[in-house]
């Protein structure tokens, strides 16, 4: 089991945050061009879901997968969206993506004065914490091949 990625992106779209740990694949395309991308996939698979749900949709999009990789996928009231690339044995990350936002994030982001919100992540200490957060997680392996 392995974690590949995680993206943060603000209510506008506009990516916060990158970090990747075992992605053996780059996309061949600009850093740039890949979270316009990746937003424009979750705001085009959370309008889907809510439209075709056959049931009132409490929590909304939660996950999806393909034959390679399973994206986790959390949003908060104030519309930050914190997306998670995992192998398939990695079961729902949801509780994973909320400590993230509750405990790095907004404790070392939105409470800090120096951090502007809005603007990409500057922080080494959340960077920091964000890696050993991730690195301990009981999912988390260097994939041998």
């Amino acid at each position: 089991m392995t974690v590949h990625n995680l993206y943060i992106f603000d209510r506008n779209g506009t990516c916060l945050h990158y970090s990747e740990w075992n992605r053996k694949k780059q996309a061949g395309i600009s850093k740039e061009e890949e979270f316009k991308l990746m937003y424009g996939m979750l705001f085009s698979i959370r309008s889907f879901v809510s439209k075709m749900s056959p049931l009132d949709m409490k929590d909304g999009f939660l996950s999806f997968q393909t034959s390679r990789y399973k994206l986790h996928y959390y949003e908060t009231p104030t519309g930050i969206r914190l997306v998670m690339n995992t192998d398939l044995s990695v079961p729902n990350c949801r509780e994973t993506l909320q400590q993230i936002y509750s405990t790095l994030y907004v404790d070392l982001i939105v409470k800090n004065p120096l951090c502007v919100l809005g603007e990409s992540l500057q922080s080494e200490l959340f960077n920091s914490k964000l890696d050993s957060f991730i690195r301990a997680l009981p999912f988390f392996s260097v994939r041998a091949a």
